[in-house]
């Protein structure tokens, strides 16, 4: 079996240009006949669809905190399988994570460590020259595990900003494998999450042709194939992140539901489940020949109208959930609730499952890992079971009760700060905000 060598582009912060370089880069590869596999670092559930179009193959998540080792090297492994080339994305800084000893941070560094994979650093050099390789420098030196390969150089003003940032590489021995100017054509739409979703972005098929030009033609891709490492995993290692929570899932699968994890519905496959996608945008009820019902997150707030009087779906929903099991992951659970404010301030009558209602008018962001504790048995495992998930919003609960053993679970964060009770469940329904990533 052929294992792939690896590579992840990452930066110094947010905002460098790290998918633009990624997204450029594997379509730049797959387009000359390699087989490329992407991988996203942390739990990012929006890049993974990008990196599967712009290679044509599935992206996973690898996450150091929310993920065992065994997970992980079961995921780089099904990566790695038969492609010829694996292309990490790096999420925020290298370095960033959270407080855990060092592998368990969620930090990409600790990708790059596991499994051996030298690192290309994407550096927005705008605003300095020279000062660029302290930046370098501080990276290269910071965690002895890594090796940063070598730097792309990204947002250059000039020829002469270009020579300047150069000479700096040279002082520090770090080869610049390319170059982007600074420009506004290359950028990807975003909304309050992040970019807007692959499935939505208008003639996404040209941008990503677009940004294979612009990396061919500013980046050594020869040279910067051969710095590419061997993929370090133990490919005996199986593992399921999540096991199915039913023979077969009638999965929710539109623009308004779209954020489920690529791994977890690998995983429920391998296992032998089957997933029956329906579309509550299109009216259509979950099909009622499966025997659980599972609503991601999504965009609902973005379209609250159209769910509101999506009659079939609701209606179809409430009979399933008289005898079968319906879960909510964050904008699913907005919609398994009593109402929905939308960001215009109009209230529109949801599901009405959980007694919980949400609004997008009033608007606080909610982000960071989740470690919760299963209160009672359900469809996602036993009283006690424990998930460890990610939660990025901006919704606020207006009305919620978590009495009476209403609630679905009781949550941390991170380093251990207990959060208290979160989501709700009624008979056969329960939702939350966070998205499950693994259960240990």
């Amino acid at each position: 079996m052929t294992i792939a060598p690896g590579l992840l582009i990452a930066a110094p912060r947010s905002g460098s240009g790290k998918t633009t370089i990624t997204l450029g880069l594997q379509r730049a590869l797959a387009r000359r006949g390699l087989r490329v596999r992407g991988v996203k670092c942390g739990p990012d559930y929006i890049d993974p669809a990008f990196h599967a179009a712009a290679t044509g193959a599935p992206s996973y998540n690898l996450d150091s905190f929310a993920m065992s080792t065994r997970l992980l090297t079961a995921l780089a492994a099904a990566s790695a399988a038969g492609a010829d080339l694996i292309v990490a994305e790096g999420s925020m800084g290298l370095y960033d994570g959270v407080r855990q000893e060092i592998g368990r941070t969620g930090a990409s560094a600790d990708i790059a460590a596991l499994f051996g994979w030298p690192v290309v650093l994407v550096l927005d050099v705008s605003g300095h020259a020279q000062s660029a390789a302290a930046v370098a420098l501080g990276c290269a030196r910071f965690d002895p595990r890594i090796t940063i390969a070598g730097v792309v150089l990204n947002r250059v003003a000039s020829d002469r900003h270009r020579r300047l940032v150069e000479d700096g590489m040279a002082r520090i021995g770090l080869p610049v494998l390319g170059a982007l100017m600074r420009t506004d054509t290359l950028t990807l739409p975003e909304r309050h999450l992040g970019l807007v979703q692959a499935g939505e972005t208008a003639e996404l098929g040209l941008r990503l042709e677009r940004l294979a030009d612009a990396v061919e033609a500013a980046v050594d891709i020869d040279r910067l194939l051969a710095l590419s490492g061997p993929t370090r995993i133990d490919v005996d290692a199986p593992a399921l992140a999540l096991p199915p929570p039913g023979q077969r899932i009638a999965l929710a699968s539109d623009q308004a539901f779209s954020f489920t994890y690529p791994h977890v519905l690998a995983g429920w496959r391998a296992a032998g489940a089957e997933i029956v996608t329906f579309s509550p945008l299109a009216d259509e009820p979950p099909p009622p020949d499966c025997d659980i019902c599972w609503l991601p997150g999504g965009y609902p707030e973005l379209h609250a109208g159209r769910i509101a009087g999506a009659h079939r779906f609701l209606q179809g929903l409430r009979a399933f959930s008289t005898n079968r099991p319906v879960h909510g992951e964050c904008g699913g659970y907005m919609v398994l609730g009593e109402a929905l404010e939308d960001g215009n301030g109009h209230v529109h009558s949801m599901a009405g499952l959980l007694p919980v209602a949400t609004s997008y008018a009033r608007r606080k962001m909610h982000l960071g890992y989740r470690v919760a504790h299963l209160i009672h048995d359900g469809a996602l495992g036993t009283a006690g079971s424990r998930l460890v998930g990610h939660e990025f919003h901006y919704a606020s609960v207006t009305r919620g009760d978590t009495s009476s053993g209403a609630a679905f679970a009781t949550i941390a964060d991170a380093e251990g700060h207990r959060l208290g009770p979160a989501g709700h469940r009624s008979g056969f329904v329960t939702g939350s905000f966070f998205h499950a990533i693994a259960r240990e």
